[in-house]
């Protein structure tokens, strides 16, 4: 999500420009000399068009592939005719169940869906390897394959009275690997949150999840004709800074910063009950905190990294994160150079906080420029450009990344009709970046922006051929 290999080659910024004048050997003043033999002139370097992603969830997209492969095929192959480059295929959802050969985790059997105007169940019938499938395919293409894994989570509850999902619901010895929030109740295992949908998330300092996520790893990273792998959702789960007190995250604090927290005063020696954002000051240890949850992330990154490259030296390792920097300390997620100086900018971040930054321990990143539709340029967070921009300067040159937008959910987006922005959104995600990639194909076939996303990507191409 990661050392550098060919596909992270075509991701690189464009780092050669015409030779200056005064170096060619026809020049008077070039240093080669005026007699002799005539040097050899290099062929002139092509520019190198940067990568084209398209991410392809699950959930939104089981219908069309969970058990078809012709369908597989088909699509591959209009993807890259449009123009797309990479394919990014989730195959671990967020109810933390598989579309791959795993030893440890559950194949998925369904997974809910929306489908007409409510969710409902989609089964899996069919048994055909989901990845490989479209590592095959793909490359059948001329694509490039990338298995997208949701790293932290481990079941799903489900809306609409539809029910739940996955491992951490069926298999009460998992009960113990989920996050606890300091809710305003009081510590609740988020198992036992009823009232909040979505993934449930595990524990990032419980080490039996942390030897978990790295065997998923090593398992995707064995199919040996995979480009990359890409963790998503490596975080802390969606609640936010009321993630995560328990024991396990409690002793863990306690070894960070030399100094006991006895459990009659946890978590409030640290953050009162129900607290979801910071307040006008933040005191010491709540900055020990931050920095241990951003610790926490980024060990598991370079742990995860490790483990990829032991197994295929040659494999991209990309994380996804949303560019939304100002905000993902909630997240416990420092995405960063540790050479960005981000303590210049914000109260909450320490020397400490600075030096976990995990972007150099990438071979990629993907920044989720999540703007709406009406705010494609702008030099600030919640603009596409401002995204890749800010961007930039926090990564400081430390990893290639591809930045993009949600062309279905975000404002503006969400009823289509939007065909004729791709050409902008293209150009200005792949001009302040080193490659782009659209979230999800679901929309691009929901909204028919083939033919206007081939011609934002034919643009582009001609400026660089």
């Amino acid at each position: 999500m990661k050392k550098i290999s060919l596909i992270l080659l075509l991701a690189a910024p464009l780092l050669l420009a015409c030779t200056p004048e005064n170096d060619h050997p026809w020049n008077p003043e070039w240093g080669g000399g005026d007699g002799g033999e005539t040097p050899e002139v290099p062929d002139p370097v092509e520019p190198q068009a940067k990568p084209r992603y398209v991410w392809i969830d699950a959930a939104a997209n089981f219908d069309d592939y969970g058990n078809s492969r012709e369908n597989i095929r088909k699509d591959c192959k209009r993807i890259a005719e449009t123009g797309f480059t990479d394919i990014v295929v989730d195959v671990r959802p967020t109810t933390g169940d598989v579309l791959f050969k795993s030893s440890v985790a559950p194949a998925l059997k369904r997974i809910d869906r929306w489908q007409g105007s409510t969710y409902s169940w989609a089964e899996r019938t069919e048994t055909f390897d989901y990845l490989q499938a479209f590592i095959e395919e793909g490359h059948a293409a001329g694509l490039k394959v990338h298995a997208g894994m949701n790293t932290l989570v481990g079941g799903y509850l489900c809306p609409y009275g539809l029910g739940t999902e996955g491992m951490v619901y069926s298999d009460e010895e998992k009960r113990s690997w989920c996050t606890v929030q300091n809710r305003p109740e009081g510590l609740q295992n988020c198992l036992d949150v009823t009232d909040d949908y979505g993934a449930r998330f595990l524990n990032p300092s419980n080490q039996k999840v942390q030897e978990f996520v790295l065997t998923l790893i090593g398992e995707l990273a064995s199919y040996k004709d995979l480009d990359g792998i890409v963790l998503d959702r490596c975080r802390y789960d969606d609640s936010g800074l009321m993630s995560d007190f328990s024991e396990d995250s409690r002793k863990a604090f306690e070894q960070f910063c030399g100094q006991s927290f006895p459990a009659s005063g946890w978590p409030s020696s640290v953050f009162a009950p129900g607290t979801e954002s910071l307040g006008s000051s933040v005191s010491s240890v709540q900055r020990k905190w931050l920095t241990f949850r951003v610790k926490t992330i980024h060990d598991l990154v370079e742990k995860a990294t490790k483990k990829a490259h032991d197994i295929n030296p040659d494999i991209q390792f990309a994380v996804y994160v949303g560019a939304w920097y100002s905000y993902y300390y909630t997240s416990g997620v420092n995405w960063a150079s540790p050479k960005y100086n981000c303590k210049q900018e914000y109260s909450w971040a320490g020397n400490d906080y600075q030096a976990a930054g995990f972007a150099d321990h990438l071979d990629y990143i993907f920044l989720g420029a999540y703007a709406s539709a009406s705010s494609i340029h702008g030099s600030g967070e919640w603009t596409m450009e401002g995204f890749c921009r800010l961007g930039a300067k926090r990564l400081s040159g430390a990893v290639p990344f591809a930045a993009g937008p949600d062309i279905g959910n975000g404002s503006g987006f969400e009823n289509g009709g939007q065909g004729s922005l791709m050409p902008d959104i293209v150009q200005t995600c792949i001009g302040n970046a080193d490659g782009m990639f659209i979230f999800d194909l679901c929309h691009i076939k929901m909204f028919d922006y083939w033919s206007s996303l081939k011609s934002a990507i034919d643009s582009y191409l001609k400026t660089v051929n």
